[in-house]
């Protein structure tokens, strides 16, 4: 692999670099015309212009990235992860342009993609999975009265084709499933492309834990353990951590022992996670989905494993043999991150788009990393995702990397655009938090406390 082209833009584009740098791999960033001066183009040894700012026109056109990639005479195509991460249509154009691609084959994609074959998949590897109906296609309901019965409430009514909280909605009550399957099923059309949905149990008090995963592409697979993703709002994720408070090390291992089994049942190739949720009550755990791509989160495990995980999804992709380097590997301390966004909590955490006028981060802070693909004077625009940053705190205990991650966003300074910083904070130092007695709707229960708690947060500076 001599010259790598990045099919992403921001933060993680900007992390991409990084490691095929490290590598002394060139590099090739795509942009829209929204991202002509952003911070992974300045990185980048080449840039090429793919199209406007709507992502449909730009990073999502399957032809101007490969084109893109021909005409530089690049080898190989990362996609990160959004956009074209887990298009197994992509991965397929990819391969047969005659370019290496930076990820899992595209039939564990397709396996993956698809929620409710993926079920399939993992009840044949022995994964234990939530009580679920059949697929339901759009005006096609019949039978829905009884299978929500079976499932039993309160239900989850998901898109087959949805990921990251994305076509997911809560039902308690049969009054409410019909409107809800069919609002569901034209969100994920919309959203999709497919419309399809099933039901699914959903858990009252319920941990979000994820086995970071890594396969070798010929049925052998080892994890770099857990990830801990419990708080969260509306099924997006706010903070997360390793290793995950007070989980029973027996818990852990056993989940991790069922996910390297799915990766290695499907031959996985490269960095994976296998989502499940835990009853915080009976202590059960349950397959949810498998991501084929690497992590928001991934720099979790990289702290506490000190593991490059795009590196080595950079070096197997190019012929390496990695299992003897990520066998083996043991947790080292405890790592919390933070996702920063130019979004206002004080109005129903609505994105908060404009120019960081002032953009100071804290330097050389001991056991703190910090992930972004903005500088001061940069647009955070409404045509992408409005993450401002990922800042990371590493620690010899959870305590000690909770307190190095609130005084690195304590001396985040921000000025000409709302975030969240301020609700951060008040989640750290939250008691409930502290004590690691979190679970999926944690923040939604707490929330009027929480925005009582975090100074309000203003288009002014934040200091």
């Amino acid at each position: 692999m001599k010259k790598l082209l990045i099919a992403n833009r921001g933060e993680i584009a900007c992390r991409i670099i990084r490691a095929a740098r490290s590598l002394q791999i060139a590099t090739v960033a795509v942009f829209s015309e929204a991202d002509a001066n952003a911070l992974h183009v300045a990185m980048a040894d080449e840039g090429v212009a793919i199209g406007p700012a709507q992502a449909a026109q730009s990073y999502l056109r399957h032809d101007a990235v490969i084109d893109a990639a021909l005409r530089t005479g690049a080898d190989a195509v990362h996609p990160g992860y959004g956009f074209l991460a887990e298009s197994a249509a992509f991965a397929r154009a990819v391969q047969a342009a005659g370019l290496t691609w930076v990820g899992p084959d595209p039939h564990t994609i397709d396996d993956m993609g698809d929620k409710q074959r993926a079920r399939d998949l993992a009840i044949a590897a022995g994964v234990p999975v939530l009580p679920g109906s059949h697929r339901f296609t759009e005006g096609a309901l019949d039978g829905l009265d009884e299978a929500a019965d079976a499932v039993g409430y309160p239900l989850l009514v998901k898109a087959s084709a949805g990921g990251g909280g994305i076509g997911m909605q809560r039902v308690d009550t049969p009054a409410k499933l019909r409107k809800t399957v069919e609002r569901t099923q034209a969100a994920a059309a919309r959203s999709f492309g497919d419309g399809s949905v099933f039901l699914e149990r959903f858990i009252a008090r319920a941990r979000h834990v994820e086995i970071q995963v890594f396969g070798f592409g010929d049925g052998r697979a080892v994890h770099l353990f857990e990830r801990d993703c419990s708080l969260q709002r509306r099924f997006q994720k706010i903070v997360e951590e390793s290793p995950a408070p007070g989980l029973p090390r027996a818990t852990v291992d056993r989940m991790a022992e069922t996910a390297c089994a799915l990766a290695a049942a499907e031959r996985y190739a490269g960095a994976g996670t296998v989502e499940f949720v835990v009853d915080a009550d009976t202590g059960d755990f349950f397959f949810l989905e498998m991501n084929t791509r690497i992590q928001v989160e991934h720099p979790v495990s990289e702290m506490v494993t000190g593991t490059d995980l795009v590196a080595a999804q950079l070096r197997l992709a190019a012929g390496e043999d990695l299992h003897q380097a990520l066998s083996g590997l043991t947790v080292q301390g405890h790592a919390v991150e933070a996702r920063l966004y130019a979004e206002n909590p004080a109005r129903k955490f609505l994105p908060s788009p404009g120019t960081l006028t002032r953009f100071d981060l804290p330097d050389r802070m001991d056991g703190v990393r910090i992930e972004t693909g903005l500088r001061a004077g940069d647009a955070v625009t409404p045509f992408y995702d409005p993450m401002i940053a990922k800042i990371i705190a590493h620690g010899p205990d959870r305590p000690a990397a909770i307190a190095r991650l609130r005084q690195a966003l304590a001396a985040t300074v921000i000025e000409g655009l709302a975030t969240n910083r301020d609700f951060l904070l008040a989640v750290l130092a939250d008691d409930g938090f502290r004590r690691g007695d979190v679970w999926t709707g944690y923040v939604e229960t707490g929330l009027d406390a929480l925005l009582k708690t975090a100074v309000p947060s203003s288009e002014g500076p934040q200091a």
